[in-house]
């Protein structure tokens, strides 16, 4: 009897182990990425982040855990458009594995599924960190994300042609939920168009392009520059001519500087979570933006 329980137990074991083994493995570069990689890959997927919302997410280093990650990956999850460029090449040469190479099905940028703004001109080094494929953070405009999300079920699809009916449902369910959700969002923020702030890096253009608010100045000198005191001197006379009303940042950056230019200016300062985990409330895609529009309001709002 006991032999048969062993037997039965071992057979348990290792028909657990080998379903987890039989998930598609995925490499994501950003948390937001990592989100909406389980929700369209639901039970099917195991997804690791290379970084989290308290991580500025230009410049990471590449550490052999995450080379050991990306080796094992079967598709990357990354934001592009030159954002991961200081260390996402390296992860690919060292990891050795064909699968997720560029122009290969496990390469995802999910920036270069949709159409980008502030696309450079022209461009050179005196003007800072630019992107040369235009402003990568697209993951807070919703309708975009939206664009993504079917975009990622259609290539998990490919790769994993046997869940293929598992990922298009997983999609479909999502889009009914998130365009319900949008709606709700869109009605609750019509108050906040016009509305004028300070950022701290151009990684809120798509929100505040969504939702109608005006960025009348930055805190970097330069995109990628970190505020300076002259700079910020300069910045009162923005605030004075302009009167924003809050000075938004994210969970990732300094404070210092924005905090500075709050007590001279008396402006309030913001600090929005910008990716999924950013703050306790951003557990997933619909809790971040539910929460970011929230605070938006509760510190906007007319009197």
């Amino acid at each position: 009897m006991k032999i048969k329980l062993i037997i039965a137990a071992a057979l348990a074991l290792f028909v657990v182990s080998t379903q987890a083994q039989a998930k598609l493995k995925i490499f994501a570069c950003e948390p937001e990425w990592k989100a909406l990689a389980e929700t369209i890959g639901g039970e099917q997927v195991k997804v690791t982040s290379a970084t989290t919302a308290f991580q500025d997410p230009h410049h990471i280093e590449a550490r052999p855990s995450l080379i050991a990650k990306t080796r094992r990956a079967d598709l990357l999850i990354c934001t592009g458009s030159e954002l991961e460029i200081g260390w996402l090449p390296l992860l690919l040469r060292q990891s050795g594995n064909p699968q997720i190479q560029a122009g290969k099905p496990g390469y995802f940028m999910a920036s270069e599924q949709v159409e980008r703004i502030e696309v450079p001109e022209q461009m050179d080094r005196s003007m800072g960190d630019i992107h040369a494929s235009g402003n990568p953070h697209v993951h807070l405009d919703p309708h975009r994300l939206l664009s993504i999300a079917e975009k990622l079920s259609q290539r998990l699809q490919l790769i994993d042609q046997k869940n293929a009916p598992f990922y298009e449902q997983q999609f479909a369910n999502f889009r009914t939920k998130w365009l319900e959700s949008v709606q709700s969002w869109e009605k609750q923020s019509a108050t906040l168009a016009g509305k004028k702030v300070v950022v701290y890096h151009k990684n809120w253009s798509y929100l505040l392009a969504w939702l109608g608010i005006e960025a009348v100045a930055d805190l970097e000198p330069k995109p990628g520059i970190p505020p300076t005191s002259s700079h910020l001197i300069s910045l009162l006379q923005v605030a004075e001519s302009e009167q924003p009303e809050v000075i938004l940042i994210a969970a990732y950056q300094g404070d210092k500087g924005a905090r500075w230019l709050s007590e001279k200016s008396g402006i309030p300062m913001l600090t929005l979570p910008f990716t999924v985990g950013g703050n306790n409330a951003s557990t997933d895609l619909f809790t971040l933006y539910e929460n970011t529009v929230s605070q938006l309001l509760n510190t906007l709002q007319d009197d």
